[in-house]
């Protein structure tokens, strides 16, 4: 420290040094510091929180009053209590959506996951033009569904279609694939797999890229073979990504509305007698058509459910793989 006398006789006064009054500044006070730490990280993922509340549960809690109430077009707004889901239970048309929504599901996710392993499997090693056959997988995903459906409803046309006339060189008669259960599923579940196929191989073909290499050439210099490596690697380390993908398509395929609404020419009834009609196409008809919203909004909650349920199973399933506990 330095005394430093003014030349009009003050006192003199001790002079920080600069070093000092520059870690002074340099402190932050104790206020700034439980803001950047507590407060700081809740105010930046906020504005996600703040989305959800208004876009997610408000629709959720919207959606769950007026399911309570026999609620028409008419503005009629009248207690029932659990009526609608009562309704519902012993609705016919309602189960026939269920089960032709599970069925698709089925028919569709089942053979998507294991084209999308094989895909992303095929394109993980090393191939000429990588980059634009990874990118080419993605095209169905950005085409418009709209012109999937047109493409796909004249493929499955039953007097000119190219399915109907390839299996007819082998001798089966013209299948009617709008008039019919089976046939209708299998064609709408091949629109969805076109469309997805791509998608889920390049998530898989993600999760592949962050498994060690070292692995693959320890396994390599034990003898074992590539078949060996993919079911004795790549599945058990790919099980994480495996949970996502099963996951996210479980929620798309029972929620599925626009390949079977598009295969009927935009028209929810799903078919003459509703073969291939969907609960998220029921639930339009009861809401838009009927304008029973009460009767809709349980509707709705029954398929959240369902998507629950469903999710859960395919959970367990997946965890299964690898031996996992």
């Amino acid at each position: 420290m330095s005394l430093h006398l003014d030349t009009r006789g003050t006192p003199p006064t001790r002079r920080a040094a600069p070093g000092a009054r520059t870690r002074r500044r340099q402190r932050p006070s104790r206020w700034r510091t439980v803001f950047d730490l507590r407060v700081m990280p809740y105010v930046l993922v906020s504005p996600y929180f703040i989305l959800f509340a208004a876009f997610g549960l408000f629709p959720l809690a919207f959606t769950l009053y007026y399911s309570l109430y026999d609620y028409d077009l008419a503005g009629t707004i009248e207690w029932t209590g659990l009526g609608n889901y009562a309704g519902l239970l012993a609705d016919e048309k309602f189960w026939n959506a269920v089960v032709n929504t599970v069925g698709m599901f089925v028919l569709a996710t089942v053979p998507q996951m294991l084209l999308a392993l094989m895909l992303a499997n095929a394109l993980n090693k090393r191939l000429r033009f990588r980059l634009a056959i990874r990118l080419s997988v993605l095209l169905p995903l950005v085409t418009s569904v709209v012109a999937v459906a047109v493409v796909f409803t004249q493929l499955f046309a039953r007097d000119w279609g190219l399915v109907n006339w390839f299996l007819g060189l082998f001798g089966v008669d013209p299948i009617n694939w709008r008039a019919e259960r089976l046939p209708s599923w299998l064609a709408i579940a091949t629109m969805v797999d076109w469309r997805w196929t791509g998608y889920n191989a390049i998530i898989f073909l993600a999760g592949m890229q962050t498994i060690p290499r070292d692995l693959y050439e320890a396994a390599a210099i034990d003898g074992a073979s590539q078949r060996r490596q993919f079911w004795q690697i790549t599945l058990p380390m790919l099980r994480p990504t495996m949970i996502f993908v099963v996951l996210n398509s479980t929620i798309g395929g029972l929620t599925l509305f626009a390949e079977p609404t598009t295969f009927y020419s935009g028209n929810v009834d799903g078919g003459s007698v509703g073969q291939f009609q969907t609960v998220a196409m029921f639930i339009v008809k009861q809401g838009f058509r009927e304008f029973d919203y009460g009767y809709a909004a349980a509707a709705a909650w029954l398929l959240f459910l369902l998507i629950l349920i469903g999710a859960l199973v395919n959970f367990l399933l997946i965890r299964r793989i690898g031996g996992t506990k």
